[in-house]
């Protein structure tokens, strides 16, 4: 026998002998891993959030800061792919209890039947908005002048791709799309090898630090069309935010879009439908603490009690609710102020009115407050 033949039936009667001879079962070691899972599982709930870098990613380690509790409760966020594969991966993939996900997303999920039986996922909260960017080159002056141009949208699948094509087709622009990774894309743009660039982040984004008006590079206005503003909140992007690429008066027009709290029909599993509750009810009476100072200034944007309109609300979240209508409806004082000023820039805008300073909505905020503490007191 050759001696590579006789060492390999060596290795193979020592493996059939140590398999023999080791207990199936009983072995005080084996048994302790199993006692160590329980608790470590103990309320835990995955929550799959978007990309690294997204917003998204912060507001996940803010609302486990709040759960967890070292004992009982826990949240495991876990980077995504992207709005539509969280939809998927909230109906099918084994473990994921919530979702982050995109309105518009949702709305296309459900009108294109993208995942079978989507009426049975229900929401928890409406959260942060993010808005829409679109950065072009010197020679585009408009969203218009992108007819027959190269666009980028960000990779497949992503949530700004959802987006600009939605935008695009509700203003019937017909431009050549490409999915670069925005890093690359913003090359292209600075060598001329595209026209624009759309990115959807919650303003004001690291993206677009570094650039200046001197760069050539701007944003573009995008018309608050009928059919887009049935669709999307208009909003603004400001001086105050991008100062290196926005003229302090002239803010651009935008879109902005919403961002929901998902979760999983796990109705058949009462251990995980006993977390996602246990969850609920800690994170809406957990919720002012997120609007402390230090905290992702989106939350700010938060009314835990905004509905959804064609969804259905997780019923421990409809239930924490009704028991607590009133310490949900009250908003903080700072959310007052930035509905405030939001109210004054729409309705200068729409009057065609310049833009009010800021220290002048301060003061008109001042005495609003003063006039509603009369007619309370």
């Amino acid at each position: 026998m050759s001696p590579v033949r006789s060492n390999s039936l060596i290795r193979y009667i020592l493996a059939a002998f140590i398999a023999a001879t080791t207990p199936l079962s009983g072995n005080p070691a084996e048994a302790a891993p199993s006692a160590e899972s329980a608790i470590v599982n103990r309320g835990v709930v995955e929550l799959e959030i978007g990309r690294a870098a997204d917003v998204s990613t912060r507001m996940a380690e803010e609302i486990a800061s709040i759960i967890d509790d070292g004992a009982t409760r826990r949240v495991v966020p876990i980077v995504g792919k992207g709005p539509t594969q969280n939809l998927i991966d909230l109906k099918y993939l084994r473990g994921i209890d919530l979702a982050i996900v995109q309105t518009d997303a949702l709305d296309l999920a459900r009108d294109q039947q993208l995942v079978p039986a989507i009426a049975s996922l229900t929401y928890i909260a409406k959260l942060y908005n993010q808005e829409f960017h679109l950065l072009a080159r010197p020679d585009i002056k408009t969203i218009a002048d992108l007819a027959n141009k190269t666009l980028n949208i960000d990779v497949k699948g992503s949530g700004t791709s959802i987006t600009a094509a939605r935008v695009l087709g509700l203003l019937n622009i017909k431009a050549t799309l490409t999915n670069e990774n925005p890093g690359i894309a913003l090359q292209k743009l600075r060598s001329g090898e595209i026209a624009a660039l759309a990115f959807l982040a919650a303003k004001p984004d690291p993206f677009f630090a570094s650039l200046e008006r001197s760069d050539g590079l701007h944003f573009l206005n995008i018309p608050l069309t009928e059919s887009l503003t049935a669709a999307y909140a208009p909003t603004r992007i400001t001086a105050s935010e991008y100062p290196g690429l926005v003229a302090a008066n002239q803010p651009v027009d935008t879109i902005a879009v919403g961002n929901v709290l998902m979760a999983a029909d796990v109705r058949t599993v009462p251990e995980r439908y006993r977390n996602i509750s246990n969850f609920i009810d800690t994170f809406f009476t957990a919720f002012p603490r997120l609007l402390e100072p230090g905290h992702a200034p989106k939350w700010q944007e938060v009314n835990i009690s905004a509905e959804i309109p064609g969804w259905m609300r997780h019923p421990a979240a409809q239930q924490w609710l009704q028991r607590n209508s009133q310490i949900a409806a009250a908003p903080t004082a700072e959310t007052m102020k930035a509905l405030f000023a939001r109210f004054i820039d729409e309705r200068r805008h729409a009057s065609g009115g310049s833009p009010m300073p800021a220290e002048d909505k301060d003061a008109l905020f001042q005495q609003f407050q003063a006039w509603q503490r009369g007619l309370t007191h």
